[in-house]
């Protein structure tokens, strides 16, 4: 089975004059050629031109490529393994880049006026409240969740920054208390919990303790929230739930 080069072209997606140049500076020489003198390519052509492009799109020089792939001492899986381990490593790369790119878009959705390398400093993945507009969504309007849109707008990078110690320090002291056994229903327990409860209205939007009920939930049953506090210590996340549900139940009276 042979192909000629308009064939080859549409199957990898480069031009008929890409091919001419390839054949002309040695790197891929069809294997045949038609009674009319055309170029013709086989499987193995096919095989070669993959490791070009994947090659090429790995940012080798064209030199750089024939030399590998001329090397007689070469094992054409090691050039697959090789591959494998570039586009990896540059799939993480990208990975990364698309992530600093949606904490820019959240700095510029949030009204944070801010540099790139300030928005990346301050949006880290210790804030409880990331959620709040699905919060609002789920319970109450858009009321609260329009109150905290307003309130953000006007951050400075130094708010950003007074935010995210007050959310550092309660999440150690929470953990450690935690870690030392005392129970949800406990004083200590219940006063970081209106604590919490506090710096939400401070920063976010008004935040009365029956809605402060409903986040003690989500921060149970959604799989996202429950991640967030069961980092700072396993079992975080029912514990903060209970110490919510008794600090509005002393509140209630």
């Amino acid at each position: 089975m042979s192909y000629s080069v308009g064939q080859v072209a549409g199957f990898a997606g480069v031009t008929v004059r890409t091919l001419h140049h390839y054949d002309d500076i040695g790197l891929l020489v069809p294997g045949g050629r038609s009674h009319a003198g055309h170029r013709r390519y086989d499987e193995a052509d096919l095989d070669r031109l993959q490791q070009i492009l994947f090659y090429r799109e790995l940012g080798f020089p064209l030199e750089e490529v024939a030399a590998l792939l001329d090397d007689p001492a070469a094992d054409p899986r090691a050039h697959l393994r090789r591959q494998h381990e570039l586009l990896t490593d540059r799939i993480e790369r990208l990975r990364k880049m698309a992530a600093a790119v949606e904490h820019a878009m959240e700095a510029r959705t949030m009204g944070i006026n801010l540099t790139p390398e300030e928005r990346f400093e301050v949006f880290g993945d210790k804030d409880p409240e990331q959620y709040a507009e699905e919060a609002e969504q789920r319970w109450g309007g858009t009321q609260a969740y329009a109150e905290s849109q307003r309130r953000v707008a006007r951050y400075t990078k130094d708010d950003w920054k007074r935010l995210h110690a007050e959310v550092d320090s309660w999440s150690e002291r929470y953990a450690a208390l935690v870690a030392a056994g005392e129970p949800a229903t406990g004083e200590a327990a219940m006063e970081l919990a209106e604590e919490h409860r506090r710096h939400i209205g401070v920063w976010y939007y008004d935040c009365p303790h029956e809605m402060h009920r409903c986040l003690g939930e989500m921060y149970v049953s959604d799989e996202r929230f429950k991640a967030f506090y069961d980092a700072m210590h396993p079992g975080l996340a029912e514990h903060l739930r209970e110490a919510i549900l008794a600090n509005a139940a002393r509140h209630s009276g």
